[in-house]
């Protein structure tokens, strides 16, 4: 088979992992929430609208939507008690040296630098948000690999965020001086002030 008709057009990966946050009841907006609260004390006018920027650009990266895939799907195999023993009931249980929820979450966090990394083990200690509803072994629903996800999504676009208030600070400007679609490093910054 030619490697050109077999692959998957990024589009199509991009709704997938999308898709798969929603049915999960995770929303951007959720995860932009905690990324507001990690930010805001050292950015001079973020919004939350900057936050949603910042998380929908992170959710274009192949990495954190290949994450996204595998471990949502994880989830709902071992859901529907799909999984192999015992992988069935490590899952199921979200044990506690079981780690490889955290290394696929990891793994894409590793693209917006240390920064997210440092964030990541921040947020899985922490809980802000909707991950600490996610992370409860209460209720129905399997989400050992949907927490850490959430986690890897609102570090990195924390990170982002970061990343770019020093480059605001170099311009001597803030978040005050720009609109949330511009916080996105593909677009050109423009004078758009009156």
């Amino acid at each position: 088979m030619d490697r050109q008709t077999s692959r998957v057009h990024s589009r199509v990966v991009e709704k997938a992992a999308n898709d798969a946050l929603l049915r999960r009841g995770v929303t951007i907006e959720e995860i932009a929430k905690i990324v507001y609260e990690m930010q805001t004390p050292y950015n001079k006018g973020l919004t939350i609208d900057h936050c949603v920027e910042s998380v929908k650009s992170v959710l274009k990266k192949r990495e954190m939507q290949h994450a996204i895939l595998v471990g949502v799907e994880l989830d709902e195999l071992a859901e529907k008690k799909m999984l192999s023993a015992p992988l069935q009931q490590i899952v199921e249980a979200d044990e506690g040296l079981f780690g490889v929820d955290e290394t696929i979450a990891l793994g894409a966090v590793f693209t917006y630098g240390s920064i997210a990394v440092t964030t990541f083990g921040h947020l899985d200690k922490n809980k802000i948000g909707i991950i600490s509803k996610l992370d409860t072994k209460i209720g129905i629903g399997v989400h050992t690999f949907l927490d850490d996800l959430v986690c890897s999504i609102a570090a990195s676009a924390a990170s982002r965020l970061a990343h770019r208030t020093r480059d605001l600070e170099e311009a001597n400007e803030t978040f005050e001086d720009i609109k949330p679609e511009e916080t996105a490093p593909e677009s050109k910054i423009k004078d758009v002030r009156t």
